[in-house]
Order: structure tokens, then C-alpha cells, then sequence
């Protein structure tokens, strides 16, 4: 069936597919597959990402009525292929500086648990229509034609992607687990709630979630940190169940705090703000790939501590002492169930640790200095983005930035963005007499140290500080 063109006045997608947001690599392949005789859809989220009005990053092509042999010898004649799934029909064809994967339709059986527990089996005189019930999301079973200009969506996915619904194709959903982790990443991308039947079929696949692979689990993950609405991923994978293979998330549900400083709710309720807050500051200010993610699972984890520490106190107040500091290992916990390169969770440990640290002084030149140093491998200038979106995650109170004193000061010092060089070295050690080993190493943080006190800011404060030192 065609793809029903959508009301006029809805902002979720455009009401025609813009042909000129395919390359024309992509529509001179399809006509050279067609021209071979057999037939070339666009299918996936290529066209969603078409009916959303987006030029699409990804170019999957099914082709129909060609057997495999025929299919690989034509994509050569195109342009360099790789035969990447032999057994299941897969090719990556790269023709004019664009990348594109090119497959036969499949049937598939379940046949073991997990992610690959299926007998694949390639059928290029499959129907379409039977082709996409092996599909996940409606949203991306949809199939397109670009050179009849025509859509063809079995399964309603246009009318789901108006109304923001992530919802099965079939019963062969319930499967492949990996499907829940790719339906939350999807869910924050494109602003999606899941049917309450998908998410019967994902409770039904919780089992089966220990027997993901790590590098699969850290893709959807990594997807989810680059999405515009993070807190629709995380609610669905409390709707779904799947919230309870992260108990360091699951046990923020219902954790209370004080509603003057936290009038949103508990502490669930406020992280799913902190973290569209985080998003949103990411994408305003343009962060890199990395550093995206880094403050996107700061975000995420940055009140991991309070279950751990929340009480009421002698006057029925709400506290939660020590909560950042408390947060190191689920911390840890989470970022290792989710795979995060070990690069993520440095950056992560050392904000999420202080977090808090501008209610607790004045933004002196040593707090700069010392709050820089510890703070390293992350900045002044990466945290003060994680204090804001805290700060902002908590309405009805207004968005603010409660650290930006810190950061002017920490941008006069020239240590917004890493921490205070040494200026003492091992050399003008070694040059006073102190010989290389421990002692040597001792020696050096006692210097450092020093330095961010301020007892001493440039080479010449360095080398009398030095003398005092060597002559105690």
C-alpha cells in the first residue's frame, strides 16, 4: 500500500518525500539495478529519515529479482564492493564517494537465543510485503521506490511516525533482544513513545538481554547520547521492563528529595530532565562527537549516589550527604553494564564526583586550580555544562547557571579547559641533587601541590620555593 501522505499541518514529518535529499549516487544505482532487470527499494530508516524531511546518513538498498551471483558481478561493474554477509545476502558498495549497503530480502528462523540465534536465509522472490515482517519498527519498515517516486508502507509506519509511536511489525519481534536497546535509542532520537503491546514483547525478552553482545549494547548507548529527547529513551526502557538490567537507574525511581531545591519530583523524574537539559546544551553549543557524550552520561549518572545516601533528617528535610562522592561505583557499575570505553567513565567519575562543588565555596584562584586538577581528564568548562543542565532539571524553577562565576574565573586563570601546568620538573630536581626513584616522585607532588596553593606561580617563585625546600 502507498505511504499516506500526511495532514498538511503536522510538524513530524513533510508531507511529500524531497527527492533531493538522496545523492544522485544513490538514485543512479537503484537505475542501474533496475535496468539489470531486477527491482531496487530504499528501505530502513533511510526513508524515514526521507518522510521526516532529513537527509539521510545511512543508504540501505533491498533488491528483488536477482539472484546473488548476478547481483554481486553488477555491483562490481558499479563501483568497489564487499561481500560482508555471504551467508545472508549482504554487500557494501562504495561508488562515488558514498557508502551504501546493498542486500537481498531474507527470511529468518529463530533457532537460539540472543541477538544471532537465526538460520538466515536470502530470497530475492520474496514478496515485500512478507519481506518486511522481519523488520523492528514500523518506522522502518517502510519501503521506497526513488525512481517511480513511490512509498510503500505495509504496516502503517507513516501514521506511527505522525502520532510518535514506536510500535512492532510483527510477532517475530520478540526474537532479537538487541531490538529493545535500538527501540530506546529511537525513542530519543525521534521524540517516540512505545505501544504498550511492544512493550509486553520486550518484557517477554528480558531474559535474553545477558546474551547481547558488549559491542552492540554500547552502539545503541552511544546512539541514545546523540539524540535530542534522551528522556524518551529512558522511558521506554522503564515501560519495557529492560530498566531493570540497570539497577543503578532503577533504584532512582522513587527516591525523594526536598521539593524546595527539587520541586520536579524524585530523583528519576529529575535526571530525566537533567538529561534532555544536557542535550540540549550540547547541541546549542555545538560539542564535539566525545565530549558530547561525556556530559550526556554525566548527566545520566550524576545523582547515582543519592538511593545510597538519601535520609530524612531531625527536622523531616530530605538530604543526601556525600551523595557525589557516593556515586563512584554505580557509576562504574552502570557505564561497565552498558561497555563505555574506559576513556567515558574517566571523564565521568571525576565530574559526577564534583558535581557540586560550587555550593560549597568561592571560586578562589586555589579552588580553580584545585578543582582543575582533580577534575582532569575532564575541564572547568565541561563541568560547569553538567552544573547547568543540574540546575536547570528542576522545574518550575527557571533554567540557571549556578557555576558561571567559577568558569569566568577559572577562563581569567587559563584553566577552564585543563589544569595548571607544573612548573616544577623532575629535571631541576635531579639538578639539586635528588636522584631519580620514589623519593623523586614524592618530591614532585609536594611541588605540584604547592603550586596550586599558590605558594608560587612562575619560574622564579618556583625556584625559590625550591631552595627552601631542598635546604629544610
Amino acid at each position: 500500500m502507498p505511504c499516506r501522505t500526511p495532514n498538511s499541518n503536522s510538524d513530524r514529518y513533510s508531507d511529500r518525500f524531497d527527492i533531493t535529499l538522496l545523492p544522485t549516487s544513490v538514485i543512479e544505482v537503484c537505475q542501474r539495478l533496475n535496468q539489470s532487470g531486477a527491482q531496487a527499494y530504499l528501505v530502513g530508516g533511510c526513508v524515514r529519515d526521507l518522510m521526516l524531511g532529513t537527509s539521510p546518513k545511512d543508504f540501505d538498498i533491498e533488491v528483488y529479482n536477482i539472484n546473488m551471483e548476478t547481483l554481486h558481478k553488477l555491483l562490481r561493474s558499479i563501483g568497489h564492493v564487499e561481500h560482508v554477509g555471504k551467508q545472508f545476502g549482504v554487500f557494501k558498495l562504495w561508488y562515488q564517494h558514498h557508502e551504501m549497503d546493498i542486500a537481498l530480502p531474507r527470511t529468518e528462523r529463530k533457532i537460539d537465543e540472543g541477538h544471532r540465534g537465526f538460520d538466515v536465509s536470502p530470497d530475492p522472490y520474496i514478496k515485500p510485503e512478507i519481506a518486511s515482517l522481519r523488520r523492528d519498527f514500523t518506522i522502518n519498515a517502510m519501503m521506497y521506490d526513488p525512481l517511480q517516486h513511490q512509498c510503500y508502507d505495509f504496516h502503517n509506519g507513516a501514521e506511527d511516525l505522525k502520532q510518535g509511536m514506536l510500535r512492532h511489525v510483527s510477532a517475530a519481534f520478540a526474537e532479537d533482544p538487541l531490538r529493545v536497546l535500538r527501540g530506546m535509542q529511537f525513542a530519543a532520537r525521534f521524540k517516540l513513545t512505545m505501544h504498550p503491546k511492544t512493550a509486553e514483547l520486550c518484557q517477554a525478552l528480558l531474559s535474553e538481554a545477558k546474551t547481547l553482545p558488549a559491542s552492540r549494547i554500547w552502539i545503541e548507548w552511544q546512539k541514545w547520547c546523540h539524540s535530542e529527547h534522551p528522556s524518551y529513551g529512558l522511558k521506554v526502557l522503564q515501560q519495557s521492563g529492560w530498566l531493570k538490567i540497570y539497577p543503578e537507574l532503577e533504584d532512582l525511581i522513587g527516591c525523594p528529595q526536598d521539593a524546595t531545591w527539587h520541586p520536579e519530583g524524585d530523583v528519576w523524574t529529575h535526571t530525566l530532565l537533567v538529561t534532555d537539559q544536557a542535550a540540549k546544551i550540547a547541541t546549542e553549543r555545538d560539542l564535539d562527537s566525545a565530549t558530547r557524550e561525556y556530559l550526556m552520561f554525566a548527566a545520566l549518572c550524576h545523582d547515582l549516589g543519592k538511593p545510597l545516601t538519601t535520609c530524612t533528617d531531625e527536622n523531616n528535610r530530605v538530604r543526601s550527604p556525600n551523595h557525589s562522592a557516593a556515586g563512584f561505583e554505580p557509576t562504574r557499575s552502570f557505564l561497565s553494564a552498558i561497555a563505555a570505553p574506559k576513556q567515558i567513565a574517566q571523564y565521568v567519575h571525576t565530574l559526577v564526583h564534583d558535581h557540586i562543588t560550587h555550593l560549597c565555596g568561592q571560586p578562589t584562584p586555589r579552588a580553580i586550580r584545585r578543582l582543575a586538577d582533580r577534575l582532569t581528564p575532564a575541564s572547568i568548562e565541561l563541568w560547569e555544562m553538567l552544573v547547568e543542565s543540574d540546575a536547570s532539571g528542576r522545574p518550575p524553577l527557571p533554567p540557571a547557571r549556578p557555576a558561571q562565576a567559577w568558569l569566568k574565573k577559572a577562563i581569567a586563570l587559563q584553566h577552564h579547559k585543563e589544569r595548571a601546568t607544573p612548573i616544577i620538573t623532575g629535571k631541576m630536581f635531579i639538578e639539586l641533587g635528588i636522584s631519580p626513584g620514589p623519593e623523586l616522585g614524592d618530591r614532585l607532588k609536594q611541588a605540584y601541590q604547592a603550586q596550586l596553593d599558590g605558594e608560587f606561580s612562575d619560574i622564579h617563585g618556583a625556584k625559590n620555593w625550591l631552595s627552601k625546600c631542598i635546604n629544610k
